[in-house]
């Protein structure tokens, strides 16, 4: 039986202002290595630490990367993702979701992010309320898909893995890094597009498969 739902912040709850800001990085920086291994190398150099500011955390990522980060390309790069938070919405569905959901189930909140949108736009939407507890990989210091994070969210809500489900937009990060502890997984797949079961295209499908698992 369901007793907690852990669900992802960006690209699940809340759409980003500007399209896939972590895709917009590698483009801005020309980065050539596959996507998969920049995108794990990315995250955890910007998102595991709290950077003193923002232009810190590219200085970080262009030394991780190898690359010579003029003034230019990081104003390019803090203007881009500044403008991703600002614009930042939650989908339209999520509100009253998340008020439902928060009537039979705890509710906990895991994400990669930096340490200077999230909670800017939890704020702004009044969406940290709906959650028992909230894990951020800046502040936990590793991303949600290393073994130890869920392991952490379970040992410090006093859980069950058996309890919990992981909701997410992300098959490897979301999906994957429940599959590999024993915790359920439902994927929101919104355009339909990718094959992974059991799943939902937004969240208002959510509630009817939770009472299945």
């Amino acid at each position: 039986m369901v007793k907690a739902v852990l669900f992802d912040f960006w690209g699940t709850l809340v759409e980003n202002g500007v399209h896939s800001p972590i895709k917009q990085v590698r483009s801005i920086l020309k980065i050539t290595v596959p996507f998969s291994e920049y995108v794990i190398r990315m995250e955890r150099v910007m998102m595991t630490s709290n950077h003193h500011s923002l232009r810190d955390a590219f200085i970080a990522v262009c030394k991780e990367f190898s690359i010579q980060c003029n003034e230019q390309l990081l104003e390019k790069l803090i203007g881009m993702w500044n403008k991703s938070w600002m614009l930042a919405q939650p989908y339209e569905e999520v509100q009253e979701v998340l008020e439902r959901l928060g009537k039979k189930y705890t509710l906990i909140l895991i994400s990669n992010t930096d340490s200077f949108s999230i909670e800017k736009v939890m704020e702004k939407f009044n969406l940290g309320s709906y959650f028992k507890k909230i894990f951020f990989s800046y502040k936990v210091g590793m991303l949600k898909g290393e073994r130890n994070f869920l392991k952490q969210v379970v040992d410090e809500t006093g859980l069950k893995i058996e309890d919990c489900v992981v909701v997410g937009d992300s098959i490897q990060s979301d999906m994957m890094a429940a599959k590999r502890i024993g915790m359920k997984a439902v994927l929101l797949d919104r355009r339909e597009t990718r094959d992974f079961y059991p799943k939902v295209k937004d969240l208002k499908e959510l509630e009817n498969i939770l009472e299945k698992i």
